[in-house]
């Protein structure tokens, strides 16, 4: 009879919460059993293990009753990740390996029938819960997935190519280093590898300029008051104006990431298998399609995985042909764009997930596209328009803070047209503004809520008259008047002003519309 403990992480949202595998071997007619809330591919790991064990030239208890229970037990288990754990537990229950180091270690990984390690998603986020629990443990994880926890600060991982690389580590002298030579396997030179990351600090990836754009120094500017505050952007014209290529262009207008957002939404990336080395510290473009569900954008499922707002945080959320997105999944755009975090609660769980993303959507003025258009005539009826714009409720419309119009430039203009300011330059002027609303307030603009938002704006006198006519014949809401109030606040910083000026707060009123209209 033997019991053996082995560590490993289990996903719950951004979450990885500490399994226990417990192995015991017992007399009696030949089984394995598997019990803890495992999913169906949990399961499937006893013939993965099995095969694994055997064909790395190990033994595997044929002869015995094996119970694996993954503890705790009502906590879903999903993936393979614990397929490493549960052959380490039988390998060290069956006495070919030693068992007793396995509490300075924590495993993951899936084995194919040859015994190679396979990476599993959120490694990342399995680093990050040892880094913020402040757990002192060594990470052993497959190629791919060991370079992605290793950017953690003060993580311990090793990278392991196949099954008998860990296995080498625990022997004990005698029988399982003689069984190994028997079968003529020999150590591959990388196959057991602490990782040191060669990348720690965020970069900027070069990416479409600015200055490919031409003309359109109404919405450039836009971009930029976005781009130094945080805000959101609606691009309003007809097809072809330049919609998209501003959008494209939006990411590279945003200061570099810092340590922590960089390793947040890495992790995010990683929990959903989508995070590469290459994007380290760039900061992510998202651009679902139009026909994307509420769940597509929001995410869900069981277990629940992040969706393309969360893919998005500390970055930009494109949404072109912004009216012809399913309107339930436009309306759950509302809670993220006002918290920073999405919630998604289903009767077996609940998990949460930043969402803190800049918004930048674009749409025609209506369903031909060519309201206003001084090149083609609009064959739309009003009643048409109306539907098409309603679209986009009206307490949705409250929460982008630029509403921006897009027009078409002629054919002259577009052929002379000189190459505009290019993203550097204008990137410099948004650090700027930041790092003055960092150093008055702790963050940016937008970000500013309740009293800091009296305290931070810093309204002139005049400043303050000007707002309660506006906002009262315009008919803001209070909403709405909080934020113009952060717009201005964010173009005062990109003139160097201490006080938000009455021309400040007039530039800001002309990014909002009156409600009910575009």
């Amino acid at each position: 009879m033997g019991l053996s403990l082995v560590q490993s992480r289990a996903l719950r949202g951004l979450d990885a919460a500490k399994v226990t595998v417990e192995v015991h071997l017992a007399n009696g007619l030949p089984s394995f059993t598997l019990v803890g809330l495992a999913d169906v591919e949990v399961k499937e790991a006893r013939e993965r293990v099995r095969c694994a064990i055997q064909n790395a030239g190990l033994t595997f208890p044929h002869n015995q009753r094996i119970t694996v229970n993954l503890a705790p037990a009502d906590l879903p288990k999903d993936s393979g990740r614990l397929d490493l754990p549960i052959a380490l537990g039988i390998l060290a229950a069956s006495g070919q390996i030693d068992g007793s180091q396995f509490a300075q270690y924590e495993f993951a990984g899936e084995l194919s029938l040859t015994g190679a390690l396979h990476p599993v998603r959120g490694a990342l986020a399995m680093a990050l819960a040892l880094h913020t629990g402040k757990v002192a443990t060594r990470l052993v994880l497959p190629p791919g997935n060991a370079e992605e926890a290793a950017l953690v600060p003060g993580s311990e991982v090793y990278r392991a190519r196949h099954l008998l690389d860990v296995v080498r580590q625990f022997v004990p002298a005698g029988a399982a280093l003689d069984a190994l030579a028997a079968n003529d396997i020999a150590p591959a030179d990388d196959g057991w590898v602490r990782v040191v990351p060669d990348v720690l600090n965020a970069r900027t990836v070069s990416g479409p300029d600015m200055a490919d754009v031409k003309g359109q120094a109404g919405a450039k500017r836009a971009m930029e008051i976005a781009a130094a505050g945080g805000h959101s952007v609606l691009l309003v014209g007809p097809p072809g104006s330049g919609k998209s290529m501003l959008a494209q262009r939006f990411a590279g207008l945003l200061p570099a990431m810092s340590c922590d957002e960089a390793l947040q939404s890495a992790a995010i990336g990683s929990l959903s298998g989508r995070f590469a080395m290459a994007n380290w510290g760039v900061r992510p473009t998202c651009s679902p399609h139009h026909s994307a569900s509420a769940v597509a954008l929001v995410g869900g499922g069981s277990p629940p995985r992040p969706g393309e707002i969360s893919l998005a945080h500390n970055g930009v959320l494109f949404l072109d042909e912004m009216p012809e997105f399913p309107r339930a999944a436009l309306e759950a755009l509302r809670e993220p764009l006002e918290t920073g975090c999405i919630t998604i609660s289903r009767a077996a769980q609940r998990a949460e997930f930043p969402a803190r993303f800049q918004l930048i959507g674009a749409m025609n003025p209506c369903p031909c596209g060519y309201l206003g258009s001084s090149a083609h005539s609009c064959r739309c009826t009003p009643d048409q328009i109306h539907r098409y714009q309603a679209k986009l409720s009206g307490p949705l419309m409250d929460r982008i803070d630029l509403h921006v119009e897009v027009p078409n430039l002629a054919h002259a203009d577009l052929l002379n047209a000189t190459a505009g300011e290019s993203t550097q330059s204008i990137r410099t002027r948004c650090d700027a503004a930041r790092a003055r609303a960092i150093e008055r307030q702790g963050s940016s603009n937008m970000a500013l809520q309740g009293q800091a938002i009296d305290q931070h704006i810093l309204l002139e006198p005049d400043a303050l008259k000007f707002l309660n006519v506006a906002a009262s014949r315009l008919g803001w809401s209070a909403r709405g008047t909080h934020r113009a109030l952060k717009v201005a606040r964010t173009i005062a910083d990109l003139a160097g002003a201490q006080y938000t000026q009455v021309a400040h707060l007039a530039e800001a009123m002309q990014y909002r519309r009156n409600p009910g209209t575009l």
